[in-house]
């Protein structure tokens, strides 16, 4: 069964504009009310659910609504405030909720926002749920009586807990103290948050981008504009930078030259360093777009790298079908599965700086034997109503040459835009020129 609202990341949309309005996320969290209640017992006591945002003006009144549909639906809300995605996963099964509720459009300008929904164990929901969902919203609300209304309350300590949290992810034994590091909260969920991490952990901290106004999440800053912080950890000298995104799940690292590593670095380095205190890493899940010199520096290892589909979303599918807990994204959405149960970028820059600290090495050093690939990623227009590009004759004979052209020393991939009538062609080689070449070769039989 098709889904209206939901797409591969929760509901996501301009505010103002349906389905992120006041009116309807009122009704969306009835009807998730109602689902909840669907799956109890009558006597049970009313489920909790918490709801954590990030910092765009929207969030007040989005969280307004959404507070009142759980409540008419006979369902107690605990907020908590502006916290990153992967926080609100977290409390979620610390405070036993039968729900947890994120409002953010992530790395999206103010102008947008979203709603995401965690399960009572903090992982992503499956797509019946979103389904029955749905069901439920083309149903007549059932407003709870007046004695069955849910009760609503502030987690006031919410950053706090989540502060502490991540500090246990890191070794007890270790400290950040003698490093230089620049933390960029993107103006989003986590710049309250960030800071204090790396400081109470030792490390001499400056804080960009962790000044919130409602409008300025993500703009300029964060891990999608990673110029402010390679400036920056330049100007101050600093040993390290860190850029988060709007909600924190999404990470960038620069070290002291102002060199940036992506998630498929950050990856690597993730796996070597459990290899090297000797932990099994029988595999790996990376995407379309992770970088093949990183996947032949995992072959070299003995660690088998398989690709899933482009969004961490797909990415966990993978890691669950094959029982394995390393995962991540090219744009730096990293999974660990026996750390968190989400993508969190406080936690995977913690586990990079602890291995760099561990072995006393540099981000470089620790990949001082992956060389990235170059890669040419063209962007082609199809003609009106043109979607049949799958069986372009011309194009699969290019595609199959030049694949013959590369042997293993590159790849091809071609995928249609899912918002967009474009046609993505990405050609990755050993060298620049050859990638620049070939994919123009296949962008203009398309």
């Amino acid at each position: 069964m098709s889904r209206t609202y939901f797409g591969t990341d929760g509901i996501r949309g301009r505010v103002g504009q349906s389905p992120i309005t006041p009116d309807f996320v009122m009704r969306l969290a009835h009807a998730v009310g109602r689902v909840l209640k669907s799956a109890q017992e009558p006597s049970d006591l009313n489920p909790k659910v918490l709801i954590g945002k990030d910092t765009r003006i929207s969030g007040y009144m989005l969280e307004s609504a959404m507070e009142s549909g759980f409540n008419s639906a006979g369902v107690d809300v605990v907020l908590l405030g502006p916290v990153p995605t992967p926080a609100v996963a977290y409390l979620t099964r610390a405070q036993r909720a039968s729900l947890g509720v994120v409002i953010s459009a992530s790395h999206n300008s103010f102008e947008d926002n979203g709603i995401k929904f965690f399960s009572a164990l903090g992982a992503k929901l499956p797509d019946s749920w979103e389904i029955d969902v749905e069901a439920a919203l083309k149903e007549a609300p059932q407003w709870a009586s007046s004695a069955n209304l849910g009760k609503s309350k502030r987690l006031d300590d919410a950053p706090g807990r989540y502060i502490e949290f991540c500090k246990s992810t890191f070794d007890k034994s270790l400290s950040l103290k003698g490093l230089k590091i620049v933390v960029d909260g993107a103006h989003g969920a986590a710049y309250h948050i960030a800071p204090k991490v790396f400081h109470e952990l030792g490390a001499d901290v400056i804080a960009i981008g962790c000044a919130p106004d409602g409008l300025n999440i993500n703009k300029d800053v964060g891990a999608t504009h990673p110029q402010a912080l390679i400036d920056a950890v330049l100007s101050h000298k600093a040993d390290v930078g860190i850029a988060l995104d709007g909600d924190a799940d999404r990470l960038q690292l620069v070290d002291a030259a102002g060199r940036m590593f992506n998630g498929d670095e950050l990856l690597y380095m993730l796996a070597r360093d459990r290899l090297q205190r000797g932990y099994s890493v029988p595999g790996v899940v990376g995407t379309l777009m992770t970088n093949m010199a990183v996947e032949l520096a995992f072959r070299r290892l003995g660690v088998e790298m398989v690709r899933a589909k482009i969004g961490d979303r797909y990415v966990l599918e993978q890691l669950e079908q094959r029982g394995w807990l390393l995962g991540g994204e090219s744009s730096g959405h990293l999974l660990a599965l026996d750390i968190h149960t989400t993508g969190d970028g406080l936690i995977s820059a913690l586990q990079v700086l602890q291995a760099a600290v561990r072995t006393n090495d540099t981000l470089a050093g620790m990949l001082d034997d992956v060389h990235l690939f170059p890669q040419t990623l063209l962007n082609v227009k199809l003609k009106l109503g043109q979607q049949g590009w799958q069986s372009n004759i011309a194009l699969q004979e290019g595609v199959a040459a030049v694949e013959l052209e590369l042997g293993d020393t590159g790849r091809v991939v071609i995928r249609a835009s899912g918002t967009e009538p474009l046609l993505r062609v990405m050609v990755e080689a050993a060298d620049a020129q050859q990638a620049q070449a070939l994919a123009q070769r296949l962008a203009d039989l398309v």
